[in-house]
C-alpha cells in the first residue's frame, strides 16, 4: 500500500536571501552538496571526482525560447506564456486574464505587429490555443524580437529580464528549441567540466524534454495524487536508448542531469529496467512510493517547498534524506531555485559516489 501523502508535509521554511538571483560566475563554480548516506560538502567542479569512469550522464538538450509575450485584444491587455506546441501547428498557451478572450479573437503582439495569432478554442483553467499561421520560422523571429525570457516569478526582475539572462538562462547542452523553463541542473556545466568529465571516462547521452510553463504552477489541494501534471513532449532517441542499456549493461551508472531528464527516462523505461525509444507527450507525476528503474544518481537543483520538484527528490532519494539533507543546505548557506547551487543524490543512499 502506498504511503498517505499530503502537500504540506514537504513544506519547509526558506529564508529570502537563499533565493539565487543570479547564477554562480562561472557557472562550475557553484555549490554541490553530496546527499550520500551524510550530506557532504562539495563543489560543482568536484563532479569528475564524484563519478568514475565508465558512468553516463543523460542531459536533456532543449532550448528555452523567449516565450513570454504581452498582447491586447483591443484595449483589453493580456500575457502569454507559451506552453508546448502542438502537432496541429497550434499552441498551447498560459494566458493572464484568459477570460477576457474567446474563440476567434485575434490578438496584436506588443512589439511584433506582424504576428497576429487566433484563439482557436475557448479558455480552459487559463489556458487556450492559439494559431500564429503556417510558417514556425516567422513566429520564431517574432519570438526574438517581442518575447521575453521565462524567468521564473521568484526571480526578481521588476523591469523585466536582463539582457545578460538570455545567456545565464540557458544550457550549454541546448540545441532543441521549445522549452518555457530551463532544465536547471544543466546550467552549471562549462567547457571546462565536461572535459574534465571526459577525461575522467565518463560519458554522455542527449535526450529532449521540452520544460513547460506548468513547472511555475502551484499545486492545488492538500492531496498531490489527486492533481495531475501539465504534460510536455519529450523524446529518447533509439541512439540514445542504445546508449544507456550499453552502459548499464558494461556496469556503468546512469546519472540523470535534472528532473527533466529523470522523468522522461522514466517515461521510458520498462520493468525490466531496459531504456526504449520514446517519443510523444508524458505527464508522469513522481511521488514517494514510485520504484526508480532508469538512473542511479540525480543531479538537481534545490527546489520549492510544497512543490512537485521537491516531491520527485523525496521520491528518488528519500524523504526524510531529503528533508535532512536540505535542512543542512539552508544551514549552511546553499543558494536555491533555478540560477542556485546543486545537490548530487545517489538513488541508494549506501552507494558512495566514487
Amino acid at each position: 500500500m502506498l504511503p498517505a501523502l499530503r502537500t504540506a508535509d514537504f513544506g519547509f521554511d526558506l529564508p529570502e536571501a537563499l533565493i539565487a538571483q543570479e547564477p554562480a560566475r562561472p557557472r562550475d563554480s557553484a555549490r554541490l552538496l553530496h546527499v550520500g548516506g551524510t550530506p557532504a560538502d562539495r563543489g560543482v567542479a568536484d563532479l569528475p571526482d564524484l563519478l568514475r569512469p565508465g558512468d553516463l550522464m543523460v542531459v536533456n538538450d532543449t532550448k528555452v525560447i523567449p516565450a513570454r509575450l504581452r498582447a491586447r485584444r483591443g484595449e483589453a491587455r493580456v500575457e502569454i506564456m507559451l506552453n508546448r506546441a502542438e502537432a496541429d501547428g497550434t499552441w498551447h498557451a498560459l494566458v493572464r486574464n484568459a477570460r477576457r478572450l474567446r474563440k476567434g479573437d485575434v490578438l496584436a503582439i506588443e512589439g511584433a505587429p506582424d504576428l497576429s495569432p487566433r484563439v482557436v478554442a475557448a479558455p480552459e483553467g487559463g489556458a487556450v490555443r492559439l494559431d500564429f499561421g503556417p510558417d514556425p520560422a516567422a513566429l520564431a523571429a517574432a519570438l526574438e524580437k517581442a518575447g521575453e525570457v521565462p524567468l521564473p516569478p521568484y526571480i526578481a526582475r521588476p523591469d523585466g529580464p536582463r539582457p545578460e539572462d538570455r545567456d545565464d538562462y540557458q544550457p550549454i547542452f541546448a540545441r532543441t528549441p521549445g522549452a518555457v523553463a530551463a532544465p536547471t541542473a544543466s546550467l552549471h556545466f562549462t567547457d571546462r567540466l565536461l572535459a574534465a568529465l571526459e577525461v575522467r571516462g565518463v560519458c554522455r547521452a542527449t535526450v529532449t524534454l521540452h520544460v513547460g510553463a506548468g513547472t511555475f504552477l502551484p499545486l492545488r489541494g492538500d492531496d498531490p495524487r489527486g492533481q495531475s501534471l501539465h504534460a510536455e513532449w519529450g523524446e529518447v532517441t533509439e541512439e540514445a536508448a542504445a546508449t544507456i542499456n550499453a552502459a548499464r549493461a558494461a556496469g556503468g551508472r546512469i546519472v540523470a542531469v535534472g528532473t527533466t531528464a529523470l522523468r522522461l527516462l522514466e517515461s521510458a523505461v520498462q520493468p525490466d529496467g531496459t531504456m526504449t525509444p520514446f517519443r510523444g507527450l508524458t505527464d508522469l507525476f513522481l511521488l514517494p512510493g514510485h520504484r526508480f528503474r532508469a538512473a542511479d544518481l540525480l543531479l538537481t537543483n534545490f527546489h520549492l517547498p510544497r512543490s512537485t520538484l521537491f516531491m520527485l527528490v523525496c521520491a528518488y532519494g528519500g524523504t526524510d534524506r531529503m528533508k535532512a539533507a536540505y535542512a543542512h543546505a539552508i544551514r549552511s548557506g546553499y543558494r536555491f531555485y533555478s540560477y542556485g547551487d546543486a545537490c548530487l543524490i545517489p538513488h541508494d543512499p549506501s552507494e558512495a559516489a566514487a
